[in-house]
């Protein structure tokens, strides 16, 4: 029996098989509500087989959007849209998934087909302020960001928190927090962009304190019988920075406050970064985070090949993988796996005359 396809229990949550649709925005929201893209995008990779469908990075306020078209989750406004695409992912016996982020530092962006020269929207052409734990902005031509005072961090903690709660309420049955890429979170963690000198900055402890009180407080609204997952940046790939060593330290934290895998991804978080990218580049740190944090762990990146992503969850080194290109390349990829590793999985009925 194929361990790909086999299934994988969460608290209270059975994914039928280990393969997982990781979060891709879309850029295609209207005032942060999802569209009828959204529901044809995400029903389909259902419809093809994944066992979680995660949806794109999703802002818990305006300003934590990383384009004017990204999706949000800061209003009741946002909910029945969403409640469209849970449903129908919950019909094709798929478990629905949200990400929910702040674009920090890298927000206020045109969508990448509307890139020119400028790299961020104006706030006369309806951008905004990015926000960041210290005021060094992500790179050239980016703006310096607004760094964050105490009582706007309280408020931050609580956006998280409502968002949670609004994701519950659309019917999402798996929460993922976005603490990677170079985002608002991300920022935080690494000593490249967090210069602070209270709390939340200078020592590790202090680098991982906002991520933790997010997740502890995401932990206490989001229901206890739904997983939470938090997606990380293992190491930022430049020296000096956040590696993976700081990323098992973290993961030991999460967990103990109630997040249930981590989802190992890199980068993001300085533009001159040189990253070696190549088939299963990252799946190392989920199989390290995985062995010395003792958590669940999700390998990305670059995963394309069936009997790849075999080898990576039966031999240990992850407990499910997160795809992303590959699924944008071919929605139903989980029914052609299933072919080549001699798995039989169930068909949509409307699609059997092509079994």
């Amino acid at each position: 029996m194929s361990i790909l396809f086999s299934p994988l229990k969460i608290r209270e949550i059975t994914f039928k098989n280990r393969v997982f649709v990781s979060p891709m925005c879309q850029y295609s929201s209207e005032n942060g509500k999802a569209t009828d893209w959204h529901l044809v995008h995400l029903g389909s990779r259902a419809v093809g087989g994944a066992a979680l469908v995660i949806a794109e990075a999703t802002a818990v306020s305006p300003e934590g959007r990383i384009s004017p078209q990204d999706m949000g989750l800061w209003s009741k406004e946002h909910i029945e849209p969403l409640k469209r695409i849970t449903t129908f992912i919950k019909s094709q016996n798929s478990i629905p998934g949200i990400q929910i982020a702040h674009a920090g530092r890298k927000a206020s962006t045109p969508r990448p087909w509307d890139q020119k020269r400028e790299v961020f929207v104006p706030v006369s052409e309806g951008g905004w302020t990015p926000l960041a734990p210290s005021a060094i902005s992500f790179g050239e031509n980016y703006p310096v960001p607004h760094a964050l005072d105490r009582k706007e961090i309280e408020k931050l903690i609580e956006q998280w928190e409502t968002s949670a709660s609004l994701a519950a309420q659309a019917g999402f049955q798996t929460l993922e927090l976005h603490f990677a890429h170079g985002y608002l979170l991300h920022s935080f963690l690494s000593p490249l962009s967090n210069h602070r000198t209270d709390e939340f900055g200078g020592s590790l402890e202090n680098r991982i304190r906002l991520a933790i009180l997010i997740a502890e407080r995401v932990r206490k609204v989001w229901p206890q019988e739904y997983p939470l997952f938090a997606r990380i940046s293992a190491t930022d790939w430049v020296e000096g920075g956040w590696d993976v060593l700081s990323s098992i330290e973290l993961a030991k934290k999460l967990k103990s406050v109630g997040v249930d895998l981590i989802d190992c991804s890199s980068g993001g978080l300085v533009p001159h970064a040189k990253i070696p990218v190549a088939a299963g580049y990252q799946v190392p740190f989920a199989e390290e985070i995985r062995k010395k944090a003792s958590v669940l762990t999700g390998a990305v990146g670059m995963i394309t090949d069936p009997r790849q992503a075999e080898e990576i969850i039966s031999s240990g080194r992850a407990d499910a993988v997160l795809m992303a290109r590959e699924f944008l390349r071919t929605p139903y990829w989980p029914i052609g796996a299933a072919k080549v590793l001699n798995e039989d999985i169930p068909y949509p009925p409307q699609y059997l005359r092509a079994r």
